[in-house]
This record gives C-alpha cells, structure tokens and sequence, in this order.
C-alpha cells in the first residue's frame, strides 16, 4: 500500500513504485466560508469518501491532486476520510491538538486508513512512507515504535458493544517500508521528476493552519487562504486552549503582511515535516 498525502513526495511513490492500494485520507471541515468552489468536484468526492463534503482544511488544490494523480498513474486511489475536525475536537472534550496533544494526524489520517485497511485487506501489509533519503530520523522513529513482528499497531473502532458504545482493538496496521531513503532519492530528484507531468499541486500540503509551522508562515498561509485561517482562529475562539501556547491564530491574523514575502522564503522545516 502507498500511503499519499498529496505532496509531490508520496505522489513520486506512486508513480514510481506501483502498489496493490493507494489510499488517501481527506481532511474535512463543516465551514460554508471554506467550502469547496466546484460543486460537481464536490459531488464527486462525496461518492468516493461515501460522506458528505463542504471543504477541507488543507490547501483546495490538494483535490486537484488527486484526482490528477489517479490518472497519470492509471490505478484507481481510494479515497478515505474520518469524522469532520470539529467533531473531531469535540471528541476530545473540545480540547485542540497541539505539541502536547497531537491527535489530529492520527485522527484525520492514521485512524480512517486504517479502519479501511481493516476491513478491506485481510493480510499483512507493507505501506510505503514519502520520507526522502535526508528523512532518516523520521523513518528511525516510525520504526522505534513497531512491535516484535517489525508492525505498527493502530487502536481502532471495529464494532459497538450491547450498551452502544464503541469496541475499540489494537490491530497490526502496516509494515513501514521507505523506498525513497533506500533508494537515496532526495527533493531535487522528485522536484525534477514532477516539472513536465500533467498533475497539478498545491503550495503546500497539510493542513492549512498546521501548529508545527512558524507564525510567519502561518500569516503568510493566511495571505493565501484568509477563511481557512478564520476557521482555525475560531476554533481557538470557540474551544479549549490554543494550537500554538505563544501565540493565539487571531494575534497571527492581526500581524503586519510582509510585503517583501516570497513562497521560496520558506522550506519544509517551516512546514512542519520534521514533526510529523
């Protein structure tokens, strides 16, 4: 299985490595500032993640991605999703995720592949990761985490008990395999890889207000995509704590754009991928 996120990275591995599953997780959100613009895109994603779709918290594009991607490598991507990220926060007691409490990677994407992988592979499986040949840190900690057979475990819901509530299970999720680091594949390579291909990607993936990035990106982000960023300020507004402990997202909204700003002024670290 390939795990993408819609970067050009876990992209690469599709393209490159053909798997038996590409899986996709999409983040979703209920705000009407932020729904998606295409309304027979928007349908369409319906019939795959089988939920209703309004918008997503990462950048539009990433739709575009996708669906581009699926047809320059010629195998279907399935497409997953979880709870929307407001039920999602009021799961948690209304409680955001941030450093401490990072549930909202596991919840948005770990948990909704795995409840498929669940139910639909009846085997073992090795999942490939989008870690690059400078990653080695990311993929030793992945892999400081499996058990004595070399697997992950994901904590999962797999049926209701007699009184309602959920049975939750640990089950072996996937073998971690990382092709790119392997094969000593870096972000020039994967840069030069995707110049002439007809697939179309956003700026960054993630999500849009990611509390791994700095402030100044998070302003820049803002820049960009001013009711994405408005949602996330809202639920700090609205919920328990802050994403970021030093600075509110309506103190980042209010701060002064830098007008000599350019996208190439920020790199992944900014981005939040070594914390990932």
């Amino acid at each position: 299985m390939n795990s993408l996120s819609g970067g050009k990275t876990s992209s690469y591995i599709a393209a490159n490595y053909p798997a038996d599953y590409d899986v996709f997780s999409l983040v979703r959100i209920e705000d009407q500032n932020c729904k998606f613009p295409d309304k027979k895109i928007r349908k369409e994603v319906e019939d795959r993640i089988q939920a209703p779709f309004i918008g997503t918290a990462e950048d539009d594009m990433i739709i575009y991605t996708m669906l581009d991607l699926e047809q320059y490598i010629g195998r279907p991507i399935t497409w997953v999703t979880g709870k929307t990220f407001e039920q999602i926060i009021s799961k948690h007691g209304g409680f955001l995720p941030n450093k401490i409490a990072r549930y909202c990677t596991t919840d948005t994407k770990t948990m909704p592949i795995a409840q498929w992988r669940h139910k639909n592979i009846d085997s073992d499986v090795i999942m490939r990761f989008g870690y690059r040949a400078n990653e080695k840190g990311r993929a030793s900690r992945m892999l400081d985490k499996t058990n004595d057979n070399g697997m992950t475990e994901v904590k999962i819901i797999v049926g209701t008990h007699s009184n309602g509530n959920n049975k939750w299970k640990n089950i072996e999720y996937c073998k971690p395999e990382f092709p790119l680091i392997e094969n000593n594949i870096y972000k020039d390579s994967i840069e030069s890889f995707w110049n002439d291909k007809p697939v179309r990607f956003a700026y960054m993936n993630n999500c849009i207000g990611c509390w791994w990035r700095g402030p100044m990106l998070l302003k820049h982000m803002a820049d960009k995509h001013p009711n994405k960023m408005e949602w996330f300020a809202q639920q700090e507004e609205n919920n328990k704590g802050r994403f970021k402990s030093e600075v509110s997202y309506r103190e980042i909204l209010d701060y002064n754009s830098q007008i000599m700003l350019f996208d190439d002024d920020f790199n992944e670290c900014d981005s939040g991928y070594c914390g990932l």
